[in-house]
């Protein structure tokens, strides 16, 4: 009967060994998502209100740099590095848009 025990207990506890490493990460999605066609809308020249409403709330929008609005979306599955990136940085002037940064290079670590 010892002999059995043993077994099932060997036999448990490499089961669980074997399964630790199997654990599920899911997808992890940061900032905003910009489709590539609302992008391609936005231009110069275009009041905050209307930017707001075309690519919606700035993931980074700082009260002490009032002219400029960053969009910043990364896609991580599971233990991989980020799948999909993307930076976008609108500029403005006198509430007016000045200047539009696509594709801007994001840390390789992320």
């Amino acid at each position: 009967m010892t002999m059995r025990k043993s077994l099932l207990l060997f036999l448990a506890f490499f089961c669980l060994a074997a399964t630790s490493g199997c654990v599920y990460r899911a997808a992890i999605s940061q900032g905003n998502l910009i489709k590539q066609e609302d992008l391609n809308q936005a231009e110069v020249g275009m009041t905050r209100t209307q930017v707001r409403f075309l690519l919606g709330t700035p993931m980074i929008d700082d009260p002490f740099t009032r002219e400029r609005w960053d969009y910043v979306y990364y896609l991580t599955i599971g233990r991989n590095d980020a799948v999909r990136k993307r930076w976008v940085s609108v500029y403005f002037e006198d509430d007016k848009v000045s200047e539009i940064r696509k594709d801007q290079e994001l840390s390789p670590d992320l």
